[in-house]
């Protein structure tokens, strides 16, 4: 038990002080530059302890939870041997991982808005809901098939930056051709990959597997699938954009 409290006193104060900058730039614009009172600052100081609390028992839950579980899970399967179910469980953390991310969710249903708005699609809850699902699945697969070229990278020991460079010279091409109404959202979906849910896991995964395989650095060799999985859903959303 006084195990538990530590840990959480101890991401409760890493809450505080990640959080303090951001609530010391509010402070201080909104009463030395703007000169205006704090509006609603008793919401305001609700929400900030809200958000102290909720990060708090996320990070906890982090250290005790998610990263354990990744990491126990990748020397499990390397331990297998079997190098076709550790590709089936890469590729179906990253779908999961993926479909259920709040923020690709918002953008999701964000651009199917605009694209009723715009004349893209018909302005309609059906043909709003099939982009917004047709979307999210886009980029559920193209992060289930970044980490999987990310896992074969860690097992084949394959150099991270060619891949990469090969990745970014495929999303210039791709920018050339695609419609200009999906580019940005393309770009966006690239980043909200890299959130809450799926950065812990595929994280765990990537150091876990590096560690368990001879010859491998978790240092060196168990990061860069974010890398991936923040690349790989441009060039598929784009590719989406066309074939719409």
């Amino acid at each position: 038990m006084n195990k538990i409290i530590r840990h959480l006193w101890e991401s409760l104060t890493d809450s505080v002080r990640d959080l303090a900058p951001i609530v010391g730039v509010i402070a201080f614009f909104q009463l030395a530059v703007l000169q205006q009172p704090i509006p609603d600052l008793l919401g305001l100081l609700t929400g900030t302890l809200m958000v102290v609390v909720g990060l708090t028992l996320f990070i906890y839950g982090l250290q005790v939870g998610l990263f354990p579980i990744g990491e126990s899970m990748a020397r499990d399967f390397a331990a297998k041997g079997s190098l076709f179910w550790i590709l089936v469980f890469s590729f179906a953390l990253g779908f999961g991982t993926t479909v259920a991310e709040p923020a690709l969710i918002a953008v999701s249903d964000e651009a199917a808005t605009v694209a009723a708005s715009g004349g893209m699609i018909e302005d309609n809850e059906h043909s709003r809901e099939e982009y917004a699902d047709g979307l999210r699945l886009t980029v559920a697969i193209s992060v289930g098939l970044a980490i999987v070229v990310g896992v074969l990278r860690i097992i084949r020991g394959w150099p991270v930056q060619y891949l990469i460079i090969g990745g970014y010279a495929g999303v210039v091409i791709m920018t050339a051709f695609a419609p200009q109404e999906i580019i940005g959202i393309a770009y966006d979906s690239g980043g909200v990959t890299t959130s809450t849910v799926t950065v812990p896991l595929v994280t765990a995964l990537g150091v876990g597997l590096a560690k368990s395989i001879r010859g491998r650095n978790p240092m060196t060799d168990g990061f860069g699938l974010i890398a991936f999985a923040s690349l790989t859903p441009m060039i598929f959303v784009m590719a989406y954009g066309m074939l719409l």
